[in-house]
């Protein structure tokens, strides 16, 4: 074990000393009650070979009942204090997680892979609890065990001491073996367990796909073959630990066979007393349990170690965007929703040249403003950006005059609405949905939001209305009610800029034409729509038209049709597909 890993499980403890110090000293006593009870004990029975006293006989009972009370008390205190740290770090620890991850950029996230944080989080978490607690515990109590009973054996008889522990180092070898094979067998058996839950998750997920195309036999056949798999992998742990489990049982009663043989002959030598061979059998029999524990409490504490290292792995990434150490902050309370991009350049993590290469424009408080372009010109980048959702070079892109890498993350976003393509819903009513980004909002605020999404119509229709379930990711909406959604909610935080990101794909031309009516009426907003459909972005006060990562173009709709230019070639092509939709 390496210092860093000491230095690591030293400084989560640190916040509960306090508590791990009662618990070690409860600890300490309840091993020198087991050392002082068997002592009691000789002492009974070696007084009681000079003649019955029944007084006698029932205060030294009733000393024994009192001390092995007071044992077990202080046992089941050490292990409340002790677990109770393990599973007070536990907590911490997902905390801390949780937190850390909040502040990651999502494509770190899905970097990692979501399912890879969620093992970190449960499973390596759980490791660490374990190592926390029960394998301190088991060490500890170990190490106390020994050190107090094996002097006290030796004092009796050292010979017939040593004997009896002969085969321990047998014990140990078998826990550690087995124990190995267990910590596989039962981390495979949580693979396939949690491949089962996967497969299910996904399959009613996409269950209507599933039903298009006829695939129930071999969802059913994929499904039997997971279940067997787990069923296979329960069926060896369970083999493994109905082997190991006797095998120990086998090995202590060898052991207490050898006190018995071996103490019968110190017996009649008179060598040994018969109170001395009741309290060494108590005392060889208290010794099972810690030797047996301590092969699972290394691979505990093994399994643990490597744990750490992984949370610590993840709580220890610091994310590439983030509020600068000394930011600048608005002059007043109040933003107009200006935006000035001066020549930015942005360009992905591994990627080998620039998406945004030189773009610039203006946009003023109040404009409504089109973004076009064709495919993976950099329109989605363009949002991103002005989120901070990817980095951005300092100097490059200013929001009321500031530079956005001045500012704190929190006040930029908080004077922000982005409304993605693909907003996420969350499984909860569609009113708490709406009011995700201003949890204070009240009806008549909500209300009025959806109208302005043009969502009020399709509430009106659900059963429940604003009560309705949200499914999960929003499947129970359609495409067009999932964006106007969105919308709504971006809508109802009432940020001086809007920016929105095909946020109106779904939604035909005209829905959309209305919904950007009703947006505009809301005085003091700033809309940067990014949009493939060009009919709707005739209504805007300027177009920008991209291609490769720049402005190539600029102005009203008008304007740009006048020009042998991207805006007039996408403008043709949109209308020659429209027009092939209507004859088909």
């Amino acid at each position: 074990m390496t210092a860093l890993r000491l230095d690591l499980i030293g400084r989560y403890l640190k916040p509960h000393r306090l508590t791990i110090i009662t618990g070690a000293i409860a600890l300490v006593i309840v091993n020198l009650l087991g050392v002082a009870i068997p002592l009691k004990v000789r002492t009974v029975i070696d007084e009681l070979q000079d003649g019955f006293a029944f007084n006698y006989v029932v205060r030294q009972a009733l000393m024994i009942v009192i001390l092995a009370s007071v044992m077990g008390s202080m046992r089941l205190w050490s292990r409340m204090l002790v677990f109770r740290v393990g599973r007070q770090v536990e907590t911490e620890i997902r905390q801390k997680l949780f937190e850390q991850m909040l502040l990651q950029e999502s494509e770190w996230v899905q970097q990692i892979g979501i399912g890879e944080i969620i093992s970190r989080a449960t499973s390596d978490v759980e490791n660490i609890r374990r190592l926390l607690g029960f394998a301190l515990l088991s060490i500890t109590n170990t190490m106390l065990a020994y050190s107090l009973t094996l002097p006290a054996m030796l004092a009796i008889d050292p010979g017939l001491s040593l004997a009896a522990v002969a085969l321990y180092p047998l014990m140990l070898l078998a826990v550690r073996l087995f124990g190995s094979r267990m910590m596989k067998q039962q981390k495979y058996q949580q693979e396939s367990l949690a491949s089962l839950s996967e497969l299910i998750q996904e399959d009613l997920s996409g269950i209507g796909a599933i039903k298009i195309y006829g695939q129930e036999p071999i969802e059913k056949e994929a499904f039997g073959q997971k279940n067997r798999n787990y069923r296979d992998a329960a069926l060896s742990l369970a083999r493994t630990r109905s082997t190991l489990f006797p095998l120990l049982e086998g090995i202590s009663s060898v052991s207490l066979l050898f006190l018995l043989l071996l103490g019968s002959g110190q017996l009649e030598s008179e060598r040994l007393t018969i109170g001395g061979l009741v309290a060494l059998i108590l005392y060889v029999e208290r010794l099972v349990f810690p030797t047996a524990l301590l092969g699972f409490t290394v691979n505990t504490f093994q399994t643990g170690q490597v744990s750490l290292e992984r949370i610590e792995d993840l709580l220890g990434h610091q994310p590439s965007i983030r509020s600068p150490a000394k930011p600048i902050f608005f002059k007043s309370s109040k933003s107009y929703g200006q935006v000035t991009a001066q020549n930015l350049q942005v360009s992905y993590e591994g990627a080998n040249s620039n998406t945004l290469k030189g773009l610039s424009f203006n946009l003023s408080a109040g404009e409504l403003v089109a973004v076009v372009g064709p495919v993976g010109c950099g329109k989605t980048t363009l949002a991103r950006a002005l989120g901070r959702m990817v980095n951005v070079p300092s100097g490059q892109l200013f929001y009321d005059g500031i530079d956005i890498t001045q500012l704190q993350l929190g006040e930029l976003r908080n004077r922000l609405s982005l409304v993605p393509q693909d907003g996420y819903l969350f499984t909860a009513s569609l009113a708490n949905n709406l009011r995700y980004g201003n949890p204070e909002a009240d009806a008549e605020c909500i209300e009025a939001a959806a109208r302005a999404a043009h969502l009020d119509d399709d509430i009106r229709g659900f059963p429940d209305g604003f009560d309705t379930l949200v499914g999960e990711r929003g499947l129970t909406l359609s495409g067009g009610q999932r964006q106007r959604t969105t919308l709504a909610r971006a809508l109802l935080v009432n940020t001086p800029l809007l920016v929105l990101d095909d946020a109106l794909a779904s939604v035909d031309n005209n829905t959309a034409a209305a919904i950007l009516h009703s947006v505009r009426e809301q005085q003091g907003r700033t809309i940067l729509m990014i949009s493939h459909q060009l009919s709707a972005a005739v209504v805007c006060d300027r177009i920008l038209v991209m291609e490769d990562g720049r402005v190539v173009q600029e102005g009203k709709h008008n304007m740009l049709m006048k020009q042998q230019g991207t805006y007039r070639r996408l403008w043709e092509r949109e209308q020659a597909e429209e027009q092939l939709k209507s004859v088909c």
